[in-house]
């Protein structure tokens, strides 16, 4: 397995992401390469200083940077030897497994776009991320940003999509499936969430167990797979992370809480296209850079993108 690492995408690239996939190499068997992609001098300069042999990465140089603030599409179709547009180039020819980066959210997209393409039939692709539950287990939640307004179609196929991720990636045999919503009636909701509700109800593959309210959310009777559209599971995913930051600054301690650290999960998914992508928080550092390589290797193990284009 071959995972790329973006090294120049990030608020604190390259120092914090070459950390991290210091710090990830621990985790990774031997059949397990990590793959720098950025400028080569300054890989090898961060390495040096941190007294790691070069030999355990393979790196890759590339001399042009997408920043943070560039425009994506633009930005990605000028700066062709940037790390992003080189690893979604290696991820296209078979050079890559995975990629995962830490930069540019909408350069990450177009690239995905642009190069391996959207799986045929999927209507939308969705960013998914798995969150903890009370009781130790995990759920995923989809979309969280990618698409702030969904038809009921797109909901439907979210569905089947977290489906998959639950079996493929967090071992669920038959993972249930809520619909996220402002009451567990079937008459509650905007038309759009009614008529997924419709959809859903009559899928069979997807094991529907209605709707779920908000205060069901991170509870032990909770699904095992949470949709809404992008609007929705970003506030969510945010809210999240606030609690989190409140519950440090009020110095309590709780080991469930600790769990909702956002830089443990390391980075969202985007399921839906024809290879393995991970995105990062912007802000990430040393344990999220790493913990976003880990679940890119989840993910390629999982075979979440084959998986997916099976089913569809």
């Amino acid at each position: 397995m071959r995972i790329g690492l973006d090294v120049m995408g990030g608020d604190f690239a390259p120092e914090s992401i070459i950390e991290g996939a210091v710090d990830s190499l621990q985790h990774l068997s031997v059949n397990e390469k990590l793959v720098l992609i950025g400028d080569e001098p300054t890989i090898l300069k961060k390495l040096s200083e941190m007294e790691m042999e070069p030999s355990l990465f393979d790196i890759v140089h590339t001399s042009q940077v997408i920043e943070m603030a560039d425009h994506p599409a633009k930005a990605f179709s000028q700066k062709k030897d940037s790390s992003i547009a080189v690893g979604y180039g290696m991820l296209k020819n078979g050079d890559l497994d995975g990629f995962c980066s830490a930069g540019n959210t909408g350069a990450m997209l177009v690239g995905a776009s642009y190069t391996v393409n959207v799986i045929p039939g999927v209507l939308r692709p969705a960013l998914a991320t798995v969150l903890p539950c009370i009781d130790n287990r995990n759920f995923v939640l989809l979309d969280v940003g990618l698409n702030p307004d969904c038809k009921s179609d797109v909901l439907l196929q979210y569905g089947i999509l977290g489906s998959i991720y639950a079996k493929c990636v967090l071992g669920k045999d038959n993972p249930t499936v809520g619909l996220l919503n402002i009451g567990e009636e079937e008459t509650k909701g905007t038309p759009t969430v009614k008529a997924a509700f419709e959809l859903m109800k009559e899928h069979p593959e997807i094991n529907f167990a209605g709707n779920i309210e908000g205060n069901a959310l991170f509870r032990e009777t909770m699904t095992d797979v949470v949709v809404c559209d992008g609007f929705v599971g970003n506030i969510i995913l945010k809210m999240g992370e606030a609690f989190h930051h409140i519950y440090k600054i009020k110095n309590l301690k709780d080991s469930y809480f600790d769990s909702l650290d956002w830089e443990n999960f390391g980075g969202t998914p985007i399921v839906g296209i024809n290879a393995n992508v991970v995105i990062g928080h912007g802000i990430s550092k040393r344990k999220a850079i790493m913990n976003m390589v880990l679940q890119t290797r989840s993910v390629v193990h999982g075979n979440l993108a084959q998986k997916i284009k099976e089913a569809i």
